[in-house]
């Protein structure tokens, strides 16, 4: 890091993040772009061509721990219409940043943010609720709707000339198609969110992660991405499973390995490779099972009529375990339905302990 900045950018990759940035640049200020990627949202191996695509000085940041521990201990101020906590997000990643300031030496924090854009964490309400909760006081601008807000102390102090900032607000992108065709800019992200907590299929995955795992951390969300996600109870306790669907997943999957975690392939007939998040040791019931459950997946062992090798490694130990493919309708994932209504049930339980801690 070098004390060389006037200003950090939160930046995305989205079009709102790149124009900000364009626009405080323009005014001869120095900007450091700060790219924070967690297992939900974030594209770091993007950094290098944004840099030459954009121009910009842009570093990532893993914010993946902090982020899971937010999920874990569940936002303040809720989740959106999915498992998206967006309030909690922008407060903890501008916090982030108000952290890295100094060794930058900025004296302010900007974002992409436009006024009503989002109905949760884009309000004029929210604004100035992340502002507070952040840390950052009168320390955070917004260039795209600065002259329908306060003026930042940046603006006040003559660092940046709120003149030459913008009053874009709403959720058109009229006026930001424009400045990009301004700026020249050879490629225009699309507006999509990129964040996969937004997505019901996702939520599902992760509300199993955050309801049934002791301690999750980060690393088990970037397994919860990869591949078909199998999960069943046994005895009381439950068993998770993760099963590539094709050489990508795979590879994903063996990048997700864990020295704790059981790893099944069939030994004989090509089929899947398959991942099981030991945090408490699986018992050979479990193991027989999963191993059984893998085997259905390849179109060859099942046509073979019986029983089928399966390899299960676990910290570096092989074992072969012979069984009959089957597809046992006991591993299987909860619907968005079901999902939907334990997350708002929990949130409704919150809200009801903290009025009565209030009275």
């Amino acid at each position: 890091m070098s004390n060389q900045y006037d200003i950090i950018m939160l930046f995305s990759g989205g079009l709102d993040s790149i124009l900000a940035a364009r626009l405080l640049e323009e005014q001869g200020l120095r900007v450091k772009c700060l790219h924070f990627h967690s297992p939900f949202f974030g594209h770091p191996r993007r950094v290098a061509r944004w840099r030459a695509v954009y121009g910009l000085d842009i570093e990532s940041v893993d914010i993946g721990p902090e982020f899971v521990e937010m999920l874990v201990q569940r936002p303040a101020h809720g989740f959106g219409k999915v498992l998206n906590p967006c309030v909690d997000c922008k407060i903890l990643l501008a916090g982030r940043a108000r952290e890295l300031m100094a060794s930058y030496g900025a004296s302010c924090v900007a974002s992409g943010e436009v006024l009503g854009q989002r109905p949760m964490s884009q309000r004029r309400d929210t604004l100035n609720i992340i502002k507070r909760d952040a840390g950052l006081g009168n320390s955070l601008l917004r260039p795209l709707s600065a002259l329908h807000l306060d003026p930042t102390e940046a603006e006040l102090s003559g660092l940046v000339d709120r003149s030459r900032l913008l009053g874009i607000t709403g959720r058109g992108r009229k006026e930001q198609m424009e400045l990009a065709k301004k700026y020249g800019l050879r490629e225009i992200p699309s507006p999509a969110g990129g964040c996969r907590l937004t997505e019901r299929e996702n939520a599902m995955r992760y509300w199993k992660v955050l309801q049934s795992l002791p301690h999750p951390c980060a690393q088990d969300f970037y397994l919860a991405n990869t591949g078909r996600q199998y999960w069943r109870s046994m005895d009381g306790h439950p068993y998770w499973l993760c099963i590539g669907r094709h050489r990508d997943d795979n590879l994903a999957l063996l990048a997700c390995l864990s020295p704790e975690d059981l790893s099944f392939k069939l030994a004989e007939f090509p089929g899947p490779l398959a991942v099981g998040r030991q945090w408490a040791r699986w018992p050979d019931a479990a193991v027989r099972e999963a191993a059984a459950f893998v085997a259905s997946f390849s179109p060859r062992a099942v046509r073979q009529g019986g029983e089928v090798a399966v390899s299960v490694r676990c910290g570096g130990i092989d074992r072969m375990v012979r069984v009959v493919p089957h597809r046992d309708a006991a591993w299987n994932d909860d619907s968005w339905e079901s999902v939907r209504e334990e997350i708002r049930a929990e949130q409704k339980e919150r809200l009801h302990g903290a009025a009565s801690a209030l009275r």
